[in-house]
């Protein structure tokens, strides 16, 4: 499969939905873990533990996914190790032409080694500000947010959007809640979103990727949504009716017409929604995913890697994939960086300069 290659490397691109726990370099994970006196799943070194993290993630459903992160965790229990895994995922990331990017986690799954809840989220800042004054140095500028994550199925929902609000001057620039989807509704952590709205604070909500079309309608009437992580089972409320002549009629449910009119941004993983079967509804290939239906239907669609590790991906990798199966132009690949940057949780102003840097970076190559 494509790997991107150097030309789409080289493109300006935004990445909005990226789990810091989900790409650390296997490497990594092997000297952390030797660190922390961790046992590892398999043993032969960084190249047989990230075919590990691809291959069990690929079991087809999401709690398989979800396990995979065990290992990953487990090593991110310390602020130097949390400051180390901040700084190389930012530097990856400008690697693959990475422009902005808000990289969400939850913090509360980082608090065994003793750290409290506001020194994890000062060790990850520390980290992304040692990465980006180095990238600055050689001249790549990259802009990053912290997106704090609380965990769907746990009760602490309330206390990390509260974290949030309180480093919103510090780093922080948005909320999620993540975690096993089906029968843990957004609706469970409404004390938390009424706490985000108050405030003003943006939201993202991990829905319609386990779950469908509740889980999408709760993270829009309870979480007050700007954006739908995954969100890929939206497509559920299309109806696509095939006339004669191969005309083609589509017909949207309220939710899907509520999405594309607010222009509600998809944060869709092509590759993670093979892994964890959200698109089997459609299909078990790539050139099955709703991604096009949606693109074509005019849906602010983004383009993100979900877990780069867990995926074995990049950026570059997902628009080759996504090429590949759609026979997508430049065009179409600068709109869908356009989208992520008009849906980013920056100021108006530094999303209009966003924009306008990937529009000159596009013209270049």
């Amino acid at each position: 499969m494509p790997d991107g290659g150097p030309r789409l490397a080289s493109l300006p691109k935004v990445s909005l939905h990226d789990h810091l726990d989900g790409g650390l370099r296997p490497e990594t994970v092997v000297e952390l873990a030797a660190e922390a006196g961790l046992d590892l799943p398999v043993q032969g070194g960084a190249q047989a533990l990230g075919r590990w993290f691809v291959e069990s993630a690929s079991a087809g459903n999401l709690p398989d996914y979800l396990a995979t992160f065990d290992v990953t965790v487990g090593v991110m229990q310390t602020a130097a190790a949390l400051e180390r895994v901040a700084r190389e995922f930012v530097l990856d990331l400008a690697a693959d032409g990475v422009v902005h990017a808000e990289i969400r986690w939850a913090p509360e799954q980082h608090l065994r080694g003793g750290l409290s809840l506001d020194d994890a989220v000062a060790a990850v800042q520390s980290g992304i500000d040692d990465a980006v004054d180095e990238l600055a140095d050689g001249g790549h500028e990259l802009s990053v947010g912290q997106i704090l994550t609380a965990l769907r199925h746990g009760d602490r929902s309330l206390e990390i959007a509260t974290l949030a609000v309180r480093h919103r001057e510090t780093g922080v620039v948005g909320f999620d809640i993540a975690g096993p989807e089906e029968g843990h509704p957004a609706g469970a952590h409404r004390a938390a979103f009424d706490l985000l709205a108050r405030e003003f604070f943006p939201v993202t909500v991990h829905a319609g990727e386990a779950d469908g079309l509740d889980s999408i309608r709760g993270a829009l009437l309870d979480g007050r949504a700007l954006r739908l992580g995954h969100g890929v089972r939206l497509a559920e409320d299309i109806r696509v009716v095939r006339n004669r002549g191969d005309q083609t009629t589509v017909e949207l449910g309220p939710i899907a017409a509520w999405v594309r009119d607010r222009e509600i941004a998809l944060e869709l993983s092509p590759q993670s929604n093979l892994q964890t079967g959200a698109i089997s509804a459609w299909g078990a290939d790539l050139d099955d995913h709703p991604f096009d239906l949606l693109y074509q239907l005019g849906y602010r669609v983004t383009v993100n890697t979900d877990n780069r590790l867990m995926s074995g991906t990049s950026l570059s990798r997902e628009l080759a994939l996504l090429t590949q199966a759609f026979d997508y132009s430049l065009s179409d690949l600068q709109a869908f960086q356009l989208n992520a940057a008009a849906a980013s949780f920056l100021p108006l102003e530094d999303r209009d300069d966003l924009a306008d840097r990937i529009v000159r970076g596009f013209e270049a190559v």
